[in-house]
C-alpha cells in the first residue's frame, strides 16, 4: 500500500498535487521561479527565497513547466505582509499579484523584471528604479476605470485567476472610492456578461453595459495637469485611457523631458490614442512645428481630432501603424486587401512625413516589432520614446533599436498598477551624433 504523504516524483506531478519547494527568482508575469527534482514550477503568491507548500494548477506530464500556488508559507520573507483584500489568494481574484508583499519590495520586484528582461533580450546591464505615481493611497483605491464580470446569477465579481470562473466580491481595493460608490457590486446585472464602470477626472462616475452599442457610451471629461501640459480631454468610457489617476500627466512629463522637442520640429506620435503626446508635442513645436498623429481606432480618432482643435499643427491619420507605413507585421500583409498578392509591396500612406525629429511609441502589450521599428528608424529621427505596458517586449523593441545604432540613454519605470506585477516603463532612445 502507497504512503499518502510520500514525495511526488516531479515527472508525475499532476494538478492538484502539492510539493516543498523553495521560491526563487521573480518572473515576468507575477509569479517566482521554483524546481523541484529540477521540474521547473511558476509559482503564485510566493516571494523570491520563501520556503512554501505549492499546489499543481495547471500542467502535468510532458510539460515543460507547471503552474502552482504556494497554500502554506513555511519560511517567510521578511517583506512579505497579510493581503489587505480577503480575495487576494491561492484560487481566488486573478487580478492582484502582489498583494502578499510589502509595497516597497513590490517595486524592487518589478524593477527585477524589468532589469531580467532587458539583460536576457536586449543584452542590456541598467539598473532600474520603479518610481511610485501619485494618485493612490498605499497602492489601493487608484483604480479608476474597472471592469467587472457578471455571473450566472447577475452578481458583479472579479474572474478568478487564469479563468473564465466569477468570483463575486463586495470590494474591490485597488478601484477608486467613486467606482464603488456608484453600487455596482450590490446591483442585478442579470443578462449581462460584463459591466464596465468609470470614474473620470471631470464629472459622475458611469456604468456601462458591455457590450453595447457605440452610439450609446458616453463621453467622459478626463483632465491632466502635467508640467509640459494642462487641459482636459473629451474620451469614450470604453475607450482607452490610463486608470490610474496620476499616470497620464506623470507619462507626458516623463515623455517630455526625455525628448526636449524644440520649437518648430516634426514629430510623430504612434498609437496615438485621443491626443495626450500629440497635445503636448504641439504645445512644445509651436505653431511653426508639425505633429502627425497615426491611431487605428475610429471612435479614438473623431474624439482626438475635437482634443486637438487647439493646436491645428497637429494631424491624424486613421489606420494601424504598420499599415500606414507600408509594412508587413508579424507574418500578416500590412493593410491586404481583396486582390492584392500576398506579399506584393505597399505604400506608405501619403500623409506619413518623410522625416521626422522625435518620435512617441506607445505601442500595444504586443510592443511595435522589427518592421514598425525599422520603418521609424528610416526617418532618421534625433530622438524616440518608447512608452511601454510590457517589459519584455519592450526589451525585444530595445534590442532592434541599438541594433541599428541607436542609444538607450534614458529608463523611467512608474508603478502605475500596484498590487499587480504590471509596471509601465518610458525609454528614449537617440541617434549618436553624426
Amino acid at each position: 500500500m502507497s504512503d499518502p504523504n510520500a514525495p511526488v516524483p516531479a515527472d508525475d506531478l499532476a494538478v492538484g498535487d502539492v510539493v516543498e519547494v523553495e521560491a526563487g527568482s521573480i518572473a515576468h508575469g507575477g509569479f517566482v521561479v521554483a524546481r523541484h527534482e529540477g521540474r521547473v514550477l511558476f509559482v503564485r503568491h510566493a516571494i523570491p527565497g520563501e520556503r512554501v507548500r505549492a499546489r499543481v494548477t495547471e500542467g502535468g506530464s510532458g510539460d515543460r513547466f507547471l503552474r502552482a500556488d504556494a497554500v502554506e508559507v513555511l519560511d517567510a520573507s521578511p517583506e512579505r505582509v497579510t493581503p489587505p483584500c480577503p480575495y487576494a489568494g491561492p484560487g481566488l481574484c486573478g487580478g492582484c499579484d502582489f498583494q502578499h508583499v510589502a509595497l516597497p519590495e513590490q517595486r524592487r520586484l518589478k524593477a527585477a523584471v524589468v532589469e531580467e528582461q532587458l539583460r536576457r533580450l536586449a543584452h542590456v546591464d541598467r539598473e532600474v528604479v520603479v518610481e511610485p505615481v501619485p494618485g493612490d493611497v498605499d497602492g489601493l483605491r487608484w483604480r479608476t476605470r474597472t471592469e467587472f464580470a457578471v455571473d450566472g446569477a447577475g452578481r458583479a465579481g472579479m474572474r478568478r485567476h487564469r479563468s473564465h470562473d466569477v468570483l463575486p466580491v463586495v470590494d474591490c481595493l485597488i478601484a477608486g472610492e467613486r467606482v464603488i460608490g456608484t453600487g455596482v457590486l450590490q446591483g442585478n446585472w442579470a443578462g449581462e456578461k460584463v459591466v464596465d464602470v468609470v470614474a473620470p477626472s471631470e464629472g459622475p462616475a458611469v456604468v456601462v453595459r458591455v457590450p453595447s452599442d457605440e452610439t450609446e457610451v458616453p463621453v467622459v471629461t478626463e483632465t491632466i495637469a502635467a508640467q509640459a501640459l494642462s487641459r482636459q480631454f473629451d474620451v469614450s468610457a470604453r475607450g482607452f485611457w490610463q486608470v490610474h489617476p496620476g499616470a497620464a500627466a506623470t507619462f507626458v512629463d516623463a515623455v517630455i523631458d526625455g525628448l526636449q522637442p524644440r520649437e518648430g520640429e516634426r514629430c510623430l506620435d504612434l498609437y496615438a490614442g485621443v491626443g495626450v503626446f500629440a497635445s503636448a508635442l504641439a504645445a512644445a513645436v509651436g505653431p511653426a512645428g508639425q505633429v502627425v498623429a497615426v491611431e487605428f481606432d475610429a471612435t479614438a480618432v473623431a474624439q482626438a481630432r475635437i482634443n486637438v482643435e487647439p493646436t491645428p499643427w497637429v494631424h491624424y491619420v486613421q489606420g494601424r501603424v504598420d499599415h500606414v507605413f507600408g509594412v508587413e507585421s508579424t507574418g500578416r500583409v500590412a493593410g491586404s486587401r481583396r486582390g492584392r498578392r500576398r506579399g506584393a509591396p505597399r505604400r506608405p500612406h501619403s500623409d506619413l512625413p518623410p522625416s521626422a525629429d522625435v518620435v512617441v511609441l506607445d505601442p500595444p502589450r504586443t510592443g511595435a516589432g522589427k518592421a514598425v521599428v525599422d520603418a521609424v528608424v528610416a526617418l532618421s529621427p534625433r530622438a524616440l520614446a518608447y512608452v511601454a505596458c510590457d517589459p519584455a517586449a519592450m526589451a525585444r523593441d530595445t534590442a532592434y533599436l541599438l541594433e541599428r545604432g541607436y542609444a538607450l540613454t534614458s529608463l523611467r519605470a512608474f508603478d502605475a498598477f500596484p498590487m499587480t506585477h504590471h509596471v509601465e516603463c518610458v525609454a528614449i532612445f537617440e541617434r549618436p551624433a553624426g
